[in-house]
């Protein structure tokens, strides 16, 4: 039987952020870009996630009429790096490194939506899942996503 640490209780016990986050603000600044695009919008910031949802309409389907799994990726990645972004200490910037996802059900309509929590907050790395359920709260897809923890380049 595997123990958890004290650590990882505070992890899953304690507010994560190290930001005050305005979500409204958050989503005014991705309007002009693919996360506007697609019509993903940041939802939630609990004191261990971040929701967001996706419309499954034109802009995120395949042509057989289901949700593209790139458009799932999109909406994992998006809640991961805004999510990471908060997590870290300032002048930290968070990028990318891995993302893997399994697509286990089709949707055609309505929204999908994800949330976002940490495995594991590094100093150098970030490790996180992302479930992604349909409006009957079936899951559809679950990702993981490592983040790189960087010296902010700007």
């Amino acid at each position: 039987m595997s123990r958890t640490s004290e650590a990882d209780l505070d992890l899953l016990t304690a507010a994560i952020w190290g930001r005050t986050v305005d979500l409204d603000e958050v989503n005014e600044m991705s309007k002009d870009s693919a996360i506007g695009h697609l019509g993903i919008e940041l939802t939630e910031l609990g004191d261990d996630h971040l929701t967001g949802r996706m419309p499954v309409d034109r802009r995120t389907v395949q042509p057989f009429g289901i949700l593209h799994g790139g458009a799932s990726v999109l909406l994992a990645e998006t809640l991961v790096s805004a999510a990471a972004t908060l997590v870290a200490e300032p002048g930290k910037a968070c990028v990318g490194m891995e993302i893997n996802a399994n697509h286990l059900r089709p949707v055609t309509s309505g929204w999908v939506t994800g949330t976002a929590r940490p495995i594991s907050l590094g100093r150098r790395s970030q490790v996180w899942e992302v479930r992604i359920v349909d409006d009957n709260d079936k899951l559809v897809c679950i990702s993981r996503c490592t983040m790189a923890v960087i010296e902010q380049p700007w």
